[in-house]
């Protein structure tokens, strides 16, 4: 049987990202935004999935074993909750994450986490060319200041928005931690106390 709500996929939470080696970043409330997606997921039962870098390169933050790989004490899986690996950006390549969401009859999947222009573009752009109803959360995910192709200089809310921008109304839809509780009061009314705005 297929679900319409969501599974929550929280991506690369892990302790590296809240670094300084990590860069100038944008959107500082997207943890406490993923936070509050987690736990109305979490209190309404719902299906929580976490992934996380494992870097290949020595010296990598993400390199396992080091305190960088692991995720952010808020963001610890619960026993319940599924984890996948991934060892490149996107988190259907060489991984059980596909299977996994069939078998169980999920076809709606809600993005959140870093980088979006990264590992966020590139798992929810594999999620709509697989047929997912992929929907990407704007603040509850944030990316790093880089230059572009041509050297210059682009804010990390710049590079965020341009990455939002490849991927609303072409792999995703792109909405905002309030109206992704208001879909989830929606689909669930258990879950509507947790507010949120309404949907366009």
């Amino acid at each position: 049987m297929t679900t319409q709500i969501p599974a929550l996929l929280i991506i690369d939470m892990q302790q590296a990202m809240a670094m300084p080696q990590a860069g100038e970043r944008n959107n500082p409330q997207a943890e406490a935004n993923i936070a509050r997606l987690l736990a109305a997921w979490r209190a309404g039962d719902l299906p929580v999935i976490h992934v996380r870098h494992m870097s290949r390169t020595p010296g990598s933050l993400f390199w396992p074993g080091q305190s960088g790989a692991e995720f952010q004490p808020v963001f610890q899986p619960l026993d319940s909750e599924m984890v996948f690996e991934k060892n490149v950006p996107d988190a259907f390549t060489h991984s059980a994450l596909e299977r996994w969401l069939h078998v169980r009859g999920i076809r709606r999947l809600l993005l959140v986490g870093v980088s979006t222009n990264n590992s966020v573009e590139s798992t929810a752009r594999s999620a709509g060319n697989l047929g997912f109803d992929t929907l990407v959360v704007s603040d509850a995910t944030f990316a790093f200041a880089r230059a572009d192709y041509h050297g210059t200089p682009r804010s990390a809310d710049e590079v965020h928005a341009m990455a939002l921008a490849n991927l609303d109304g072409e792999y995703a839809r792109v909405l905002s931690t309030g109206q992704a509780l208001a879909l989830l009061a929606a689909d669930s009314p258990a879950a509507g106390r947790h507010g949120g705005e309404a949907l366009p």
